[in-house]
């Protein structure tokens, strides 16, 4: 198999530290012009890269002022919930920050109908991007990502009506896999932005980063293949434990 074209660093700690770096260098850049758009990931892996961010050698170099927060998916739970991504996001980076209300978009969860929280999800997106829902995706400007066991990423998972979504932004992503529905950022819009990061780690998750890059599979069957943005970066982060195959 070829050697997989990502950066591997030693551990997951060393892999954290590189993704907060790259993070306070392109969301520092663009906060000392304008307002920053990122989408934050959930699951374990991110955790260690929030907290370096707040942490304080680098939060100094970020103008939190103006960055926006929003969510690639979220599990149909309430906020509070330990499953929720939003919470994990909120306990190591939002509240150390001090981030207000009004800078923080997460998805609404624990609505009673998945597919209307989808559709207000897309509507603040709209709203703050200035941009009409039904035309070209808004443009974010660092995107986390992670990648599951079975190579799923936000919740786009294998063989899922989402991952033939072109034209939603948002939308409520039925996991039989799982028993469950999920919301999700469609690869419409996550293809749309200017910077993408994966962060991988742990050797659960080596067959899967080996198949992202392997011809012989498809996006239908590893969904993190989809994700190729049209005009911005995509970059792989891994520890050696992911990248040992």
């Amino acid at each position: 198999m070829n050697p997989i074209p990502v950066q591997v660093f030693a551990d997951a700690e060393e892999m954290s530290a590189a993704a907060a770096d790259r993070f306070v260098q392109r969301v520092g850049a663009t906060t000392r012009v304008r307002r920053a758009r990122v989408v934050l990931a959930g699951g374990a892996t991110p955790r260690r890269t929030y907290e370096l961010l707040a942490a304080t050698e680098r939060r100094a170099r970020v103008d939190w002022t103006r960055v926006e927060f929003f969510w690639s998916d979220e599990r149909t739970v309430p906020p509070t919930h330990p499953e929720s991504n939003y919470r994990m996001a909120a306990e190591t980076l939002l509240c150390p920050l001090g981030i207000p209300a009004t800078q923080v978009h997460r998805m609404q969860g624990e609505a009673a109908d998945p597919d209307e929280a989808a559709r207000s999800y897309e509507l603040e997106l709209a709203a703050s991007f200035g941009v009409a829902t039904g035309g070209a995706p808004p443009r974010f400007d660092f995107v986390f990502l992670g990648l599951g066991a079975d190579g799923h990423t936000a919740s786009l998972f294998p063989h899922t009506r989402a991952l033939g979504e072109r034209r939603r932004w948002v939308v409520a992503n039925y996991v039989p896999q799982l028993q469950t529905t999920r919301l999700t950022l469609t690869y419409p819009v996550l293809n749309a932005a200017r910077c993408v990061v994966f962060l991988v780690a742990g050797r659960e998750k080596a067959s899967a980063l080996a198949r992202v890059f392997d011809s012989s599979t498809s996006y239908e069957e590893v969904p993190a293949k989809g994700i190729c943005p049209v005009e911005g970066e995509l970059h792989w982060l891994a520890d050696r434990a992911a990248a040992s195959v």
